[in-house]
């Protein structure tokens, strides 16, 4: 498999195309004093969109996300792109972060030194990491799947080929939060001799606790969470149920309208991150729109929402997963698991229960985060090491 270098380099075709739509945005009206009650607050995107327009640099964004040493290659047909940055340390343990939606590739940027260049960062030296960061198939700047079925165990099984037939790894560990959580389970659950151990910072919605019937074989813990996850999904899961049955309906207004595109992920972020309700209390009008343009000059929200109806229709079930398993639960995270569940499906090494910080784990807490990585993964140093 041939691997290029690779660079962003956006056209000024697709900078002038935006800027124009940015100056011809056909605004709703909102109904007084609801703010962000009934979705999006039309002033906060309206303030949004004016920096979007007037003062946002993209070619600055650029130029920083171009620091990284970022490559593609051919898996099975689809072009993947990737960060690699080799650690800076004796004999650094390799890591695959993998993302979600409506993030990118971007949720793990702020942690990627961190890892691979611990010492720089009051860190060890011994603890540094290679680090690898894919987008996902139908994210970002890798390629579009152009068949169905393509789901968390296909992306899996496209990592495996990407960390030992590309990059040559024996073993390596796995790390994930959202779609990427689902992703690293199922490398665990298939290919446990390649793993040390896998990083979690959710399980995703529990699906077998939501249909238990009989009430009696769950713990206290468990019936809260039906209680507490089934309120969630019928007041918040709205876009959930839209991406998984009808997700190219969508994709019309979000590909064709920058304020519809930034109004729908918006709304994400502030309700899934620590943010208390203001935005800019945890990310830069900056992080936020190049999170936003990651999606609009690829022209691939489409195609990334798509692997919600393809995880609803066709990903079989996973069992209990022996690889070891560490676990950082971020209190304002949504639909936090019930840790007797966790315990019983996975083998938890490491459990960390963070002070703050929310869905967007490494963009909102990313020394937090990195601090937990490098202690999850000692007891491996000395494998890594044979």
């Amino acid at each position: 498999m041939t691997v290029e270098r690779f660079r962003i380099h956006v056209s000024d075709n697709i900078l002038d195309d935006l800027k124009e739509r940015l100056h011809r945005v056909r605004w709703p009206d909102q109904l007084e004093g609801s703010g962000w009650e009934r979705g999006t607050d039309l002033y906060e995107l309206q303030s949004l969109v004016s920096y979007w327009r007037d003062q946002y640099d993209w070619r600055a964004q650029e130029a920083e996300l171009n620091r990284f040493s970022q490559y593609r290659c051919t898996i099975d047909g689809i072009d993947v792109h990737f960060v690699h940055e080799r650690g800076k340390g004796p004999n650094p343990i390799p890591i695959i972060l993998t993302h979600g939606w409506p993030d990118s590739y971007l949720r793990y940027h702020k942690i990627i030194s961190l890892l691979t260049d611990p010492e720089s960062h009051g860190g060890r030296p011994e603890d540094a990491f290679d680090v690898i960061v894919p987008s996902l198939p139908g994210f970002g700047f890798s390629g579009r799947p152009t068949q169905p079925g393509f789901n968390n165990l296909t992306v899996s099984e496209m990592w495996v080929k990407l960390m030992t037939s590309v990059l040559g790894y024996s073993r390596f560990v796995a790390a994930g939060g959202d779609i990427g959580s689902g992703v690293t389970r199922n490398l665990a659950a298939n290919h446990p001799e390649l793993l040390y151990g896998i990083h979690l910072t959710d399980v995703g919605i529990i699906r077998d606790l939501l249909s238990a019937h009989n009430e009696d074989a769950l713990t206290e813990e468990e019936r809260q969470y039906k209680i507490s996850a089934s309120r969630w999904i019928a007041q918040e899961g709205g876009y959930m149920s839209l991406q998984s049955t009808k997700p190219q309906t969508l994709a019309y207004g979000l590909s064709d309208s920058p304020a519809g595109l930034a109004g729908w992920i918006l709304e994400k972020f502030r309700a899934w991150s620590d943010c208390k309700g203001n935005l800019l209390q945890k990310f830069s009008e900056d992080d936020l729109l190049t999170a936003i343009m990651i999606y609009w000059v690829t022209n691939t929200i489409g195609s990334s929402t798509r692997i919600y109806y393809e995880n609803s229709h066709t990903l079989p079930p996973l069992g209990r997963i022996e690889v070891p398993a560490g676990i950082a639960i971020f209190p304002a995270d949504i639909a936090l698991p019930p840790k007797s569940w966790i315990m019983r499906n996975l083998n938890v090494t490491r459990w960390s229960e963070m002070p703050s910080g929310g869905h967007f784990t490494a963009m909102e807490e990313p020394e937090r985060m990195a601090d937990d990585i490098r202690a999850f993964c000692r007891p491996f140093r000395a494998e890594n090491n044979q």
